[in-house]
């Protein structure tokens, strides 16, 4: 997203203790920084560092925080007012791509979506929206859709609900590529396949397939076989549909649990998550109808299974 240059203007009141007002000096020598603006501004050695440590002082355009940075003749070092402001840091999360209107994430696994009765604070939503409102505190973000908690990777959420809306009522045509990684267990003999089912959800809150036709909300899930050992599977998945817990759902159906997935009969947790990452998410821009595409590629610990599998030393006995 773009960001409003910086304008110094004019300060009409005098300096506080912990404002400066605007000012500008041309360099016509050459010096180091901080002997440059001792030399300059009224004010002792430690409020100068302190003006340098807080990001006040620029060079040219650019914020300078180094004492010793060498000044030369034709440059111009700039006192700004206010202090930069810093910046929240995300936790679990890396922003991919951000514009007036949608903003794209990479989320870790173990991160919610959006909070639940048990956790408030830490999720995706809650730390995109104050990121968005450090330059203006009237910004708001909007749920898309959501990835489980224990599910890593690309996220989309709308800067309004006129985007937001846009989204889920046309997301069928405006999402052109879906795709996940799944370390399933067991060896996956089919190269490729399809899951058709229709998800209902039980008392317990777990997702299962109905025997009945039309019973429940109709998922589609197509599979393609990456690599496969005797123990585990890895697997590039595709969704037609976007059903909770879907993928979990399809891949137990098939009999080839996902990795440290025991609500949905997984036996092991050999990578200590949920083997499930979303890896693509290709769109057309619902507003510039520009194609976008976010590729995060398959996290190196999904390959660890297979390392271990080689490693292993052939005990049979021989002669």
């Amino acid at each position: 997203m773009s960001k409003k240059p910086y304008s110094p203007g004019s300060a009409k009141s005098s300096p506080s203790k912990s404002a400066v007002p605007n000012k500008s000096f041309a360099v016509t020598e050459a010096s180091e920084l901080l002997a440059f603006l001792l030399a300059h501004l009224n004010q002792g050695r430690n409020s100068v560092k302190s003006l340098l440590a807080h990001g006040q002082v620029y060079v040219n355009d650019h914020v300078e925080t180094k004492y010793n940075y060498p000044l030369q003749p034709g440059q111009t070092v700039m006192i700004r007012k206010e202090r930069e402001k810093e910046k929240i840091p995300l936790i679990g999360l890396t922003i991919l791509h951000e514009d007036d209107h949608v903003i794209v994430a990479s989320k870790d696994a173990g991160l919610l979506t959006i909070a639940t009765d048990k956790e408030t604070d830490l999720t995706a939503y809650r730390q995109l929206m104050a990121h968005v409102r450090e330059d203006d505190p009237k910004s708001r973000i909007f749920i898309v859709h959501r990835l489980d908690r224990d599910t890593s990777g690309v996220l989309m959420f709308a800067k309004s609900e006129a985007v937001q809306q846009k989204l889920q009522e046309e997301w069928q045509t405006i999402v052109k590529e879906r795709s996940y990684v799944a370390l399933v267990e067991g060896e996956v003999k089919r190269k490729e396949g399809t899951v058709s089912s229709w998800l209902k959800e039980s008392k317990t809150l777990r997702m299962y397939s109905s025997p009945h036709p039309n019973d429940g909300q109709h998922a589609v899930t197509h599979y393609k076989l990456l690599q496969a050992g005797k123990a585990f599977s890895l697997m590039e998945v595709h969704l037609e549909t976007g059903r909770k817990n879907q993928i979990r759902v399809h891949m137990q159906d098939i009999g080839h649990p996902i990795a440290g997935d025991k609500k949905y009969g997984s036996q092991t947790k050999p990578i200590g998550r949920l083997g499930l990452h979303a890896r693509i998410l290709a769109f057309e821009h619902p507003v510039t109808g520009e194609l976008l595409k976010f590729d995060t590629g398959i996290p190196k610990q999904f390959y660890n299974p297979f390392r271990s599998e080689t490693a292993k030393p052939d005990r049979r006995s021989k002669g």
